[in-house]
């Protein structure tokens, strides 16, 4: 199969593209879109993080669950939502920590794609949802894909910031080396959290640790 991803990322997971589960999950995604299913993000999105991050560009990474399945939320970044999409109650919480931990007043809109450029990988463990179906894809095989992706990240790179919001994104912890990366926890900046994601302050830990290792801080 052709994957449409950045050439960086296509050459490291060229094998994990031609094995039998990958087919099937593509199969099953062509299957649904034939029968009229609608699914999130477009198809030119579903792979936006790698393209907007290049494997040799990653510093950050944060993980998300799987897409906003309403309209015109979901655009292949976990947590983000394009230019003129009202902000998610978690995006709005994440911005609200950004302000107590840097000062940082929160942006007019939620497209993360400036994060993304500056080699925040925004990585949804599942990437593409049914509409209005909450995790109708998560067990597909979206998550054999994105765990071996994090374990290449984890394997073949070095000073990485893996941040694991709430009980799923942290179930990924076994696949990072952390005696090489920087493994930051909190709550999930859901609402449902009440709360407990604030103070976690890993944005300006973040920086710090980026900055320790000679690489240049996120603007976030």
């Amino acid at each position: 199969m052709d994957v449409a991803i950045d050439s960086s990322w296509k050459e490291l997971l060229r094998e994990e593209f031609e094995k039998e589960y990958f087919l099937r999950l593509t199969e099953t995604i062509k299957a649904e879109k034939s029968s009229g299913i609608v699914i999130y993000p477009r198809g030119s999105h579903i792979f936006n993080a790698f393209n907007l991050t290049p494997f040799n560009k990653v510093k950050v990474i944060i993980i998300g669950q799987d897409p906003y399945h309403g309209p015109g939320q979901a655009h292949g970044l976990s947590f983000s939502v394009p230019d003129g999409v009202n902000l998610p109650p978690s995006l709005q919480n994440i911005f609200k920590e950004i302000k107590s931990d840097l000062g940082v007043n929160a942006p007019f809109s939620g497209n993360l794609e400036r994060w993304a450029s500056q080699g925040v990988f925004l990585l949804n463990a599942v990437l593409t949802v049914r509409a209005g179906q909450a995790a109708s894809h998560a067990k597909i095989g979206w998550t054999e894909f994105t765990d071996a992706v994090i374990s290449m990240l984890s394997k073949h790179k070095s000073d990485l910031v893996f941040l694991l919001w709430g009980n799923y994104a942290r179930g990924k912890k076994e696949l990072i080396d952390s005696t090489k990366h920087l493994i930051l926890e909190a709550a999930h900046p859901s609402p449902l959290a009440r709360g407990a994601f604030f103070g976690c302050k890993h944005f300006s830990k973040t920086n710090d640790f980026l900055k320790l290792h000679g690489k240049v801080p996120i603007e976030w």
